[in-house]
């Protein structure tokens, strides 16, 4: 195996790991929450609540973590380390400034935040999610500075620590409900997502000592490194922002449907975020600094192949994950919340909501990686420009198909945007790296297809047929349903791949197979 791809593999793996427990977390989390307080309105007010935080968040993260590791490789090169660790701790200075402020405002603003957000929530939901908004508005203080260690421990090639603020802030969750469920209800769970978005700050700190990194009280906003970090990071954080309103347009239109709506379309979101958290985020954040590091070196067909690579992965885990989630879906959804508060309306409701959002789940795996693929060529422009049409595209959909399908259409509209997404990213990619496509990738998404279509049958029949047959109730019951329907759907998958010949298949069995024979991958 080359050393890139060993490498490339190796920090897949270990992050593959860290978010396998992230979101095993993650779904406990949700499990907790399902069975203490089922598809209620006292959920819809916690998730419209935490809303603004997260889209903050997820704006900060996504642009920090995008734009921190070109910037810091370029001055550690360039002007060493010191000048590289002096550069940040000024972006880390403005950075907490800009969010205690934002907090502030936050704070003051909560009960105009809720009307803007839920404009269908009326008395106690409307009061308790004022209430809920203003506990958890500091965290995002916390999963900021989170966000800019976890760039710069990136930067550093050190991955692992940097995964553990998912997993702490879940943990603080699932302990708040266990613990507090009873008392305080749905603020318990607020003010534990808080104390583990805290956690997951501080605990990056000692590795980020460590790796020599001090902070230094100064603010030096005319040093040219913050000026470029502010020019690549705006339009990042534009572009974050438009895909974020998916998550807005939802819970705006959701909060005037039944209630239950916005916890439904959570819950089935949450089972479609493992194969995307677990194997999607693993690849992309993997592949990015080599993307990085061959269209800095001009070494296009080797940037193209890397792109390719990345996205034949994804859809060779995500296609069949989606066919498996859609057939599945009502054992899954019965197996891992149909306990205590979560009856048969919130399984139906959530059942309709992870049907239409599986139609969707190749499309946001393979964004993932596209997008990518335009910051690694500095493009940040393209994928703004496209993603303002994207969400054209979902707000029409969405108020098209919501009167006929209620909340399943606002699953259904997110799914046809995100593969409006795919094939507007593909096209204009392809533009900018000619020949993208001319290794073999329509010939491998059709055996994909077929691989998948096979396995679909065989899931098919034994979900159907098995039920009958299968005497135990209750989670057990739900347990050896899923078990031998998953079981028997990703045998015929792997034979099919075998049987098929793919490229991927073939390297992984032989590093398995000099893994067995030497004891490492990379000997």
């Amino acid at each position: 195996m080359p050393p890139l791809l060993g490498t490339i593999a190796r920090a897949t793996i270990i992050l593959f790991l860290l978010n396998f427990l992230s979101k095993t977390l993650g779904l406990v989390r949700e499990i907790v929450i399902a069975q203490q307080f089922g598809a209620s309105a006292e959920v819809d007010a916690y998730l419209v609540a935490f809303t603004l935080p997260s889209v903050l968040f997820a704006l900060i993260a996504g642009a920090l973590t995008t734009v921190v590791i070109p910037v810091y490789s370029e001055y550690a090169a360039r002007d060493g380390e010191a000048e590289a660790w002096r550069l940040f701790s000024t972006v880390g200075n403005v950075l907490l400034l800009l969010l205690t402020a934002l907090m502030g405002i936050g704070l003051l603003l909560a009960p105009w935040l809720v009307k803007i957000l839920a404009p269908g929530f009326t008395g106690e939901t409307e009061r308790l999610t004022v209430e809920l908004t203003r506990i958890m508005f500091p965290l995002l203080i916390f999963s900021g500075l989170s966000a800019l260690f976890n760039g710069l421990l990136n930067a550093r090639n050190i991955f692992g620590v940097t995964a553990l603020n998912a997993p702490l802030s879940n943990l603080g969750v699932i302990i708040a409900v266990l613990t507090t469920g009873h008392l305080w209800g749905v603020r318990g769970m607020a003010l534990g997502l808080l104390i583990g978005g805290m956690a997951g700050a501080l605990v990056q700190i000692p590795a980020l000592y460590k790796s020599g990194f001090r902070w230094r009280w100064e603010l030096n906003l005319r040093h040219p490194g913050l000026k470029k970090i502010l020019k690549l990071i705006m339009p990042i954080a534009v572009g974050l922002s438009i895909s974020q309103t998916y998550i807005l347009v939802d819970r705006i239109l959701a909060s005037g449907l039944v209630e239950g709506s916005i916890a439904a379309l959570n819950y089935a979101n949450r089972l479609i975020q493992m194969p995307l958290g677990l194997f999607v985020t693993a690849v992309g954040t993997a592949f990015f600094p080599a993307f990085t590091h061959r269209a800095a070196e001009g070494n296009w067909e080797s940037l193209r192949d890397g792109i390719r690579r990345g996205l034949r992965i994804v859809i060779l885990v995500c296609l069949p994950a989606a066919v498996g989630l859609m057939l599945l879906r009502e054992p899954l959804i019965a197996l891992f919340f149909q306990r205590g508060a979560f009856d048969a309306r919130a399984v139906d409701m959530t059942s309709i909501a992870l049907f239409f959002y599986s139609l969707g789940l190749v499309g946001q795996a393979g964004e993932f990686i596209l997008v990518r693929g335009f910051f690694s060529l500095h493009d940040t422009r393209t994928p703004v420009k496209l993603g303002i049409i994207v969400v054209l595209i979902n707000l029409a959909f969405s108020l098209l198909l919501i009167r006929p399908l209620q909340h399943g259409g606002l699953a259904l509209a997110n799914s046809l945007a995100a593969l409006t997404s795919l094939a507007l990213l593909s096209y204009y990619l392809n533009k900018r790296l000619p020949g993208l496509w001319r290794g073999g990738m329509g010939k491998f998404t059709l055996q994909i297809i077929l691989a998948s279509g096979v396995m679909g049958i065989v899931v098919y029949l034994i979900n159907q047929f098995g039920t009958g047959l299968i005497t135990l109730t209750g989670t057990l019951g739900a347990a050896t349903q899923v078990g031998l329907a998953v079981g028997a759907g990703l045998g015929i998958y792997l034979i099919m791949l075998l049987v098929l010949r793919l490229e991927e298949t073939q390297m992984i069995w032989a590093l398995a197979r000099r893994r067995r024979e030497t004891g490492s991958p990379n000997r």
